[in-house]
C-alpha cells in the first residue's frame, strides 16, 4: 500500500474537518458581537418631567377673625326688692312669664302705712287751718297799724306768726307726701318689662330691708343679650393698625367689628352681634382687656349666664395674597412655596406668612399676584427642576377637588 494512497486521504479529510469548525467558530463570534454592540449600544433616553398641580396666586378681600370664650348676660338684670318692711300678703304674677313694665307683683301689708298717710294728711290740714288763722289776723292788724292803732310789735309778731303757719303748711305737705310715697311702695312693682324668675319669698313672711330678707324676685330683659370676652393687650395694640372697629373708639372711617358665637350643640347661632364697647384699659392682673358686644335674642335661644365660643371680626384686608395652606411648607428656616416660572422651572422661594383662615394662608411678603405656585406633589421637587404644570381646580375652601387642566 503505497504513502499516497493511505495519509492523503486522512489530510484532505482532516483539512475539510477544520474549515467547517472554523466556519462554525467564526459565525458565534460574529453572532455574540452583534448582541454585544446591541447590548452596549448607546441609546436615546426620553426624558419623563415630574407633574404638579399649581394655581394662580391672586389677590383678595380677607376677613380675620378672632376666637375666644365669651359668657352671655342679659341686656338688663333688675332685682325686686321689698322697700317697706311688712308681711308679704299676695303674689300677683306667674313665674318665669312675661311681665310689663310697672305691672304691680307683690303686696306688702299696707295697713300700717296708710295710717300714717291718714295722720300726715290730718297734720296738714291742721297746718293749713293754723296758717288761714294767721293770715286772717294779719289781714286785721295791718289796716290798724296804717291807722297807729296797733303797734309795730304788734304787726311784726302777726308776719312772723303767718310765716311760720305757712311753713308749718309746707312741711306737713312734705310729711304727707313721704308717707304717701311709703305707701306706694306695699304695691312693688317692676321697673322693666322682662321675664321674672320664681319668687324668692313666700306669702306671709316678714320682708324689708330690716328684716334681713329684702329680695323678693329678679326680672331679665333678654330679647337683646349682651357678650362679654376679654382680649390681649397684643390684640389691642395691633387693632390700631386695623381697618375694623372694636366699640366705635378707633374712628367713625373704619368698619365696625361684629360677633357670631357657637351654641351648645355646635351649630352657628344666626344672628350677627355688634362690638359696641371696648375697655380703654388693660387689666394689669391678666394682661387683658373687656370687650362687650349686643346681640338680638328674639327666641330667648340664648340664656343669660351660659358660655359660649365667640368669633370676632379682627381685621378686613384688602388686596390680600391669599394661597392654600397645603402649597406651603415648614422648615426651621422659615415656610417657603414653590414657584413655577413661565419656563416651567421651579424656583423654591422663602415666604412671610400671615393669619390662616379657611384653608388659606395670608402672604405678607414672597409672593405677587399672577404667579404659580404648587399645590400638589412638591415633594419629588428640587431647585431648579423643570416640571409638567397642570392647573389645580381644588376648592380650597370647601376642600373639594375637581378635574385638573394641562397648562
Amino acid at each position: 500500500m503505497s504513502f499516497q494512497s493511505s495519509v492523503l486521504p486522512n489530510i484532505k479529510k482532516l483539512l475539510s474537518h477544520d474549515r467547517k469548525s472554523w466556519l462554525v467558530i467564526a459565525l458565534a463570534v460574529l453572532i455574540i458581537s452583534a448582541v454585544v454592540y446591541f447590548i452596549t449600544k448607546p441609546r436615546h433616553h426620553e426624558v419623563v418631567l415630574p407633574t404638579v398641580e399649581v394655581s394662580e396666586v391672586d389677590t383678595t378681600t380677607v376677613n380675620i377673625y378672632g376666637e375666644y370664650v365669651g359668657r352671655i348676660r342679659a341686656q338688663q338684670f333688675v332685682e325686686i326688692h321689698a322697700r317697706v318692711e311688712g308681711y308679704l300678703e299676695r303674689m300677683l304674677f306667674k313665674e318665669g312669664s312675661y311681665i310689663e313694665k310697672g305691672q304691680t307683683l307683690f303686696i306688702i301689708d299696707p295697713r300700717v302705712y296708710e295710717a300714717h298717710v291718714n295722720r300726715a294728711r290730718a297734720q296738714l290740714n291742721k297746718a293749713k287751718a293754723q296758717a288761714q288763722k294767721a293770715d286772717r289776723d294779719l289781714t286785721r292788724i295791718r289796716p290798724l297799724f296804717e291807722q297807729n292803732a296797733a303797734s309795730q310789735l304788734d304787726l311784726d309778731n302777726a308776719i312772723a306768726a303767718s310765716e311760720s303757719a305757712n311753713a308749718e303748711v309746707t312741711v306737713a305737705q312734705a310729711d304727707l307726701t313721704q308717707a304717701e310715697l311709703i305707701l306706694s311702695y306695699t304695691r312693688v312693682m317692676s321697673p322693666i318689662s322682662g321675664y321674672i324668675s320664681e319668687r324668692v319669698a313666700d306669702i306671709g313672711t316678714l320682708v324689708g330691708p330690716s328684716a334681713g330678707k329684702s329680695l323678693l324676685a329678679t326680672v331679665v330683659k333678654s330679647d337683646t343679650v349682651r357678650i362679654d370676652f376679654s382680649m390681649t393687650a397684643l390684640d389691642y395694640l395691633r387693632s390700631k393698625d386695623r381697618n375694623v372697629s372694636l366699640g366705635g373708639a378707633e374712628g367713625s372711617d373704619k368698619q365696625n367689628s361684629h360677633v357670631t358665637i357657637t351654641l351648645a350643640d355646635g351649630s352657628e347661632y344666626p344672628y350677627k352681634g355688634l362690638v359696641d364697647f371696648a375697655d380703654p384699659q388693660v387689666d394689669p392682673k391678666t394682661g387683658t382687656f373687656s370687650v362687650r358686644a349686643e346681640m338680638p335674642n328674639p327666641g330667648r335661644q340664648l340664656l343669660p349666664g351660659e358660655f359660649t365660643k365667640v368669633k370676632v371680626l379682627l381685621d378686613l384686608r384688602t388686596n390680600a395674597v391669599e394661597v392654600p395652606s397645603k402649597a406651603i411648607v415648614i422648615e426651621k428656616g422659615g415656610a417657603y412655596v414653590y414657584v413655577v416660572r413661565r419656563d416651567s422651572v421651579v424656583e423654591k422661594r422663602f415666604i412671610e406668612t400671615g393669619p390662616e383662615t379657611n384653608n388659606k394662608v395670608i402672604v405678607e411678603r414672597g409672593l405677587k399676584r399672577g404667579e404659580r405656585i404648587v399645590t400638589e406633589g412638591y415633594h419629588k421637587l428640587k431647585h431648579g427642576m423643570k416640571v409638567n404644570a397642570v392647573k389645580d381646580t381644588t376648592d380650597f375652601t370647601s376642600g373639594q377637588p375637581v378635574q385638573a387642566h394641562s397648562l
